[in-house]
Protein backbone atom coordinates (compact mmCIF):
# COMPACT_ATOMS: atom_id res chain seq x y z
CA UNK A 1 0.00 0.00 0.00
CA UNK A 2 1.74 3.38 -0.85
CA UNK A 3 1.14 6.44 1.38
CA UNK A 4 -0.49 9.63 0.14
CA UNK A 5 0.44 11.28 -2.73
CA UNK A 6 3.74 8.85 -3.32
CA UNK A 7 3.95 7.40 -7.25
CA UNK A 8 5.78 4.33 -8.12
CA UNK A 9 9.09 5.06 -9.79
CA UNK A 10 10.04 3.86 -13.08
CA UNK A 11 13.42 2.55 -12.31
CA UNK A 12 11.30 0.07 -9.36
CA UNK A 13 8.68 -0.88 -12.19
CA UNK A 14 11.64 -2.02 -14.25
CA UNK A 15 12.75 -3.77 -11.39
CA UNK A 16 9.58 -5.42 -10.16
CA UNK A 17 9.11 -6.89 -14.02
CA UNK A 18 13.15 -7.86 -14.04
CA UNK A 19 12.68 -9.96 -11.46
CA UNK A 20 9.48 -11.92 -11.88
CA UNK A 21 11.93 -13.84 -14.01
CA UNK A 22 12.99 -17.15 -13.20
CA UNK A 23 17.30 -16.66 -11.86
CA UNK A 24 18.30 -17.84 -15.32
CA UNK A 25 16.04 -14.94 -16.82
CA UNK A 26 17.32 -11.88 -16.05
CA UNK A 27 21.30 -10.97 -15.12
CA UNK A 28 21.80 -10.04 -11.68
CA UNK A 29 23.66 -7.08 -12.18
CA UNK A 30 20.81 -5.39 -13.98
CA UNK A 31 18.96 -6.27 -11.22
CA UNK A 32 21.11 -4.55 -9.48
CA UNK A 33 21.46 -1.42 -11.32
CA UNK A 34 18.00 -0.72 -11.65
CA UNK A 35 18.03 -0.45 -8.08
CA UNK A 36 20.63 2.28 -8.29
CA UNK A 37 18.73 4.22 -10.86
CA UNK A 38 15.73 5.22 -7.72
CA UNK A 39 19.07 7.14 -6.29
CA UNK A 40 20.47 8.10 -9.93
CA UNK A 41 17.58 8.97 -12.45
CA UNK A 42 20.06 9.62 -15.09
CA UNK A 43 21.85 6.25 -14.47
CA UNK A 44 21.96 3.97 -17.80
CA UNK A 45 22.14 0.72 -16.94
CA UNK A 46 22.89 -0.44 -20.59
CA UNK A 47 26.70 1.51 -20.31
CA UNK A 48 27.32 0.15 -16.81
CA UNK A 49 26.31 -3.69 -18.33
CA UNK A 50 28.78 -2.79 -21.53
CA UNK A 51 31.51 -2.03 -18.45
CA UNK A 52 31.09 -5.50 -17.04
CA UNK A 53 31.07 -7.30 -20.17
CA UNK A 54 34.28 -5.32 -21.19
CA UNK A 55 36.13 -6.42 -17.97
CA UNK A 56 34.72 -9.87 -18.55
CA UNK A 57 36.02 -9.77 -22.54
CA UNK A 58 39.52 -8.77 -21.59
CA UNK A 59 40.08 -11.18 -18.91
CA UNK A 60 38.42 -14.37 -21.01
CA UNK A 61 41.20 -12.89 -23.48
CA UNK A 62 43.88 -13.20 -21.24
CA UNK A 63 42.70 -16.88 -20.10
CA UNK A 64 42.57 -18.03 -24.03
CA UNK A 65 41.85 -21.57 -23.60
CA UNK A 66 42.34 -21.77 -19.86
CA UNK A 67 39.86 -24.66 -18.08
CA UNK A 68 41.30 -24.82 -14.47
CA UNK A 69 39.27 -23.14 -12.47
CA UNK A 70 42.15 -21.63 -10.03
CA UNK A 71 43.71 -20.00 -12.81
CA UNK A 72 40.55 -18.72 -13.83
CA UNK A 73 40.20 -17.50 -10.68
CA UNK A 74 43.53 -16.02 -10.62
CA UNK A 75 42.95 -14.57 -14.01
CA UNK A 76 39.93 -12.74 -12.69
CA UNK A 77 41.49 -11.83 -9.71
CA UNK A 78 44.81 -10.27 -11.28
CA UNK A 79 42.45 -8.13 -13.19
CA UNK A 80 39.84 -7.04 -10.66
CA UNK A 81 42.43 -6.23 -7.87
CA UNK A 82 45.76 -5.52 -9.18
CA UNK A 83 44.79 -4.23 -12.46
CA UNK A 84 41.58 -2.43 -12.16
CA UNK A 85 41.83 -1.45 -8.38
CA UNK A 86 38.56 -2.95 -6.38
CA UNK A 87 38.68 -3.16 -2.97
CA UNK A 88 36.48 -3.06 0.17
CA UNK A 89 35.81 0.45 1.40
CA UNK A 90 37.51 -0.90 5.10
CA UNK A 91 37.02 3.22 6.06
CA UNK A 92 33.71 4.16 5.00
CA UNK A 93 31.73 0.47 5.01
CA UNK A 94 28.53 2.20 5.84
CA UNK A 95 28.81 4.75 2.95
CA UNK A 96 25.72 3.79 0.40
CA UNK A 97 27.72 4.21 -2.39
CA UNK A 98 29.18 1.23 -1.23
CA UNK A 99 25.16 -0.30 -2.00
CA UNK A 100 24.47 1.18 -5.45
CA UNK A 101 26.83 -0.94 -7.92
CA UNK A 102 27.20 2.17 -10.29
CA UNK A 103 29.26 3.99 -7.47
CA UNK A 104 31.27 0.87 -6.80
CA UNK A 105 32.07 0.14 -10.68
CA UNK A 106 33.13 4.05 -11.02
CA UNK A 107 34.65 3.89 -7.38
CA UNK A 108 35.98 0.41 -7.64
CA UNK A 109 34.91 0.28 -4.28
CA UNK A 110 32.27 -2.05 -2.72
CA UNK A 111 31.40 -4.25 0.41
CA UNK A 112 31.02 -7.47 0.42
CA UNK A 113 28.25 -8.14 -0.92
CA UNK A 114 28.43 -5.43 -4.23
CA UNK A 115 31.97 -6.70 -4.76
CA UNK A 116 30.53 -10.30 -4.74
CA UNK A 117 28.31 -9.21 -7.41
CA UNK A 118 30.67 -7.92 -9.65
CA UNK A 119 32.54 -10.72 -9.24
CA UNK A 120 29.87 -13.24 -10.02
CA UNK A 121 28.60 -11.09 -13.21
CA UNK A 122 32.75 -11.61 -14.40
CA UNK A 123 32.63 -15.28 -13.54
CA UNK A 124 29.74 -16.15 -15.37
CA UNK A 125 30.79 -14.46 -18.36
CA UNK A 126 33.63 -16.15 -18.45
CA UNK A 127 32.51 -19.78 -17.87
CA UNK A 128 32.97 -20.18 -13.89
CA UNK A 129 29.88 -21.71 -12.44
CA UNK A 130 30.03 -19.59 -9.27
CA UNK A 131 27.17 -18.24 -6.74
CA UNK A 132 26.75 -16.04 -4.28
CA UNK A 133 26.73 -17.48 -0.48
CA UNK A 134 25.11 -15.12 2.14
CA UNK A 135 27.66 -16.02 5.35
CA UNK A 136 26.39 -14.56 8.31
CA UNK A 137 28.22 -11.19 8.91
CA UNK A 138 30.50 -11.63 5.26
CA UNK A 139 29.02 -12.51 1.83
CA UNK A 140 31.56 -15.31 -0.25
CA UNK A 141 31.43 -16.51 -3.64
CA UNK A 142 30.99 -19.79 -4.53
CA UNK A 143 33.11 -22.14 -7.02
CA UNK A 144 30.09 -24.80 -7.18
CA UNK A 145 31.20 -27.31 -9.96
CA UNK A 146 33.60 -29.84 -8.55
CA UNK A 147 33.03 -32.60 -5.65
CA UNK A 148 34.95 -30.19 -3.04
CA UNK A 149 33.88 -26.43 -3.66
CA UNK A 150 35.55 -23.42 -2.93
CA UNK A 151 34.73 -20.00 -1.79
CA UNK A 152 36.06 -16.82 -2.80
CA UNK A 153 36.29 -12.99 -0.72
CA UNK A 154 36.03 -10.93 -3.16
CA UNK A 155 36.04 -8.07 -0.30
CA UNK A 156 39.59 -9.70 0.77
CA UNK A 157 41.15 -9.40 -3.30
CA UNK A 158 39.49 -12.48 -4.05
CA UNK A 159 41.05 -14.70 -1.46
CA UNK A 160 40.53 -18.54 -1.74
CA UNK A 161 38.64 -19.92 1.15
CA UNK A 162 38.28 -23.84 1.81
CA UNK A 163 35.47 -24.72 4.49
CA UNK A 164 37.73 -24.67 7.42
CA UNK A 165 39.16 -20.92 6.26
CA UNK A 166 35.46 -19.80 6.06
CA UNK A 167 34.54 -21.03 9.93
CA UNK A 168 37.82 -19.68 10.96
CA UNK A 169 36.76 -16.49 9.40
CA UNK A 170 33.23 -16.69 10.97
CA UNK A 171 34.67 -17.24 14.62
CA UNK A 172 37.08 -14.09 14.63
CA UNK A 173 33.70 -12.27 13.52
CA UNK A 174 31.24 -13.89 16.64
CA UNK A 175 33.30 -16.18 18.61
CA UNK A 176 31.01 -18.44 20.30
CA UNK A 177 27.83 -16.43 19.80
CA UNK A 178 27.42 -17.86 16.41
CA UNK A 179 27.82 -21.79 16.63
CA UNK A 180 29.32 -22.82 13.11
CA UNK A 181 26.64 -24.71 10.44
CA UNK A 182 27.42 -25.85 7.36
CA UNK A 183 23.97 -24.45 5.71
CA UNK A 184 26.10 -20.69 6.29
CA UNK A 185 28.12 -21.20 2.97
CA UNK A 186 25.23 -23.10 1.17
CA UNK A 187 24.49 -20.73 -2.33
CA UNK A 188 21.70 -18.78 -2.62
CA UNK A 189 19.92 -17.77 -5.30
CA UNK A 190 19.93 -14.08 -7.08
CA UNK A 191 16.87 -12.93 -5.91
CA UNK A 192 18.16 -13.64 -1.77
CA UNK A 193 21.37 -11.73 -2.90
CA UNK A 194 19.24 -8.77 -4.05
CA UNK A 195 17.21 -9.23 -0.95
CA UNK A 196 20.73 -9.32 1.18
CA UNK A 197 21.73 -6.31 -0.45
CA UNK A 198 18.34 -3.92 0.27
CA UNK A 199 18.50 -5.04 3.84
CA UNK A 200 21.94 -3.47 4.20
CA UNK A 201 20.97 -0.63 2.41
CA UNK A 202 17.65 -0.43 4.47
CA UNK A 203 19.79 -0.89 7.32
CA UNK A 204 21.99 1.95 6.54
CA UNK A 205 19.09 4.49 6.05
CA UNK A 206 16.96 3.53 8.83
CA UNK A 207 20.44 4.44 11.05
CA UNK A 208 20.81 7.74 9.73
CA UNK A 209 17.10 8.96 9.51
CA UNK A 210 16.64 8.86 5.76
CA UNK A 211 13.23 7.54 6.13
CA UNK A 212 11.89 8.19 2.74
CA UNK A 213 14.93 5.94 1.09
CA UNK A 214 14.28 3.21 3.90
CA UNK A 215 10.56 3.79 2.59
CA UNK A 216 11.82 3.23 -1.28
CA UNK A 217 14.08 0.34 0.24
CA UNK A 218 11.88 -1.84 1.80
CA UNK A 219 8.94 -1.70 -1.04
CA UNK A 220 11.81 -3.41 -3.23
CA UNK A 221 12.35 -5.77 -0.58
CA UNK A 222 8.74 -6.43 -0.74
CA UNK A 223 8.61 -6.78 -4.55
CA UNK A 224 11.09 -9.83 -3.86
CA UNK A 225 9.22 -11.26 -1.35
CA UNK A 226 5.83 -10.15 -0.43
CA UNK A 227 4.64 -11.26 2.43
CA UNK A 228 7.90 -10.67 4.80
CA UNK A 229 6.10 -10.11 7.47
CA UNK A 230 8.89 -7.98 9.26
CA UNK A 231 9.09 -5.87 6.35
CA UNK A 232 5.33 -5.14 6.39
CA UNK A 233 6.04 -4.34 10.01
CA UNK A 234 8.88 -2.04 9.26
CA UNK A 235 7.17 -0.67 6.40
CA UNK A 236 4.09 0.48 8.04
CA UNK A 237 6.44 1.92 10.87
CA UNK A 238 8.64 3.76 8.09
CA UNK A 239 4.78 5.20 7.36
CA UNK A 240 3.96 6.11 10.29
CA UNK A 241 7.47 8.44 11.09
CA UNK A 242 6.48 9.90 7.59
CA UNK A 243 2.88 10.97 8.58
CA UNK A 244 1.15 8.59 6.20
CA UNK A 245 -1.10 7.25 8.88
CA UNK A 246 -3.64 5.30 6.97
CA UNK A 247 -0.53 3.40 4.97
CA UNK A 248 0.88 2.56 8.61
CA UNK A 249 -2.18 1.69 9.71
CA UNK A 250 -3.07 -1.43 7.22
CA UNK A 251 0.32 -2.53 6.90
CA UNK A 252 0.70 -3.03 11.00
CA UNK A 253 -2.68 -4.80 11.10
CA UNK A 254 -1.01 -6.79 8.32
CA UNK A 255 1.67 -7.79 10.21
CA UNK A 256 -0.66 -9.25 12.81
CA UNK A 257 -2.34 -11.06 10.41
CA UNK A 258 0.60 -12.39 8.33
CA UNK A 259 2.71 -13.48 12.32
CA UNK A 260 -0.12 -14.33 14.69
CA UNK A 261 2.43 -15.36 16.98
CA UNK A 262 4.84 -11.78 16.95
CA UNK A 263 6.95 -11.53 19.56
CA UNK A 264 5.86 -8.13 19.50
CA UNK A 265 2.04 -7.77 19.09
CA UNK A 266 1.36 -6.27 21.99
CA UNK A 267 3.60 -3.42 21.08
CA UNK A 268 1.94 -3.08 17.51
CA UNK A 269 -1.62 -3.23 19.14
CA UNK A 270 -0.71 -0.34 20.83
CA UNK A 271 0.79 1.44 17.92
CA UNK A 272 -2.87 0.54 16.08
CA UNK A 273 -5.17 1.59 18.45
CA UNK A 274 -3.51 4.66 18.30
CA UNK A 275 -3.32 4.83 14.82
CA UNK A 276 -6.90 4.23 14.71
CA UNK A 277 -8.19 7.16 17.29
CA UNK A 278 -5.55 9.96 14.82
CA UNK A 279 -7.55 8.33 11.69
CA UNK A 280 -11.24 8.67 13.40
CA UNK A 281 -12.86 11.82 11.77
Amino acid sequence: MKGPGMNIPEARRRFAALVDRDQEGFRLAEAALLIAQEEYANLDVTAYLARIDSIADTIKAQLALELDPMRIVQGINSHLFDALGFRGNREHYADPRNSFLNDVIERRLGIPITLSIVYIEIGRLVGLPIAGVGMPGHFLVQYTAQPKPFWIDPFHRGNVMTRADCQQFLQRLYGEKLPWNDAFLDPISDHDILQRMLNNLKIIYAQQGEHRRALSVIERILVLSPDLPYEVRDRGLVHYQLGHLQAALYDLQRYLELFQEAPDAAVITRHIDALRQQLEP
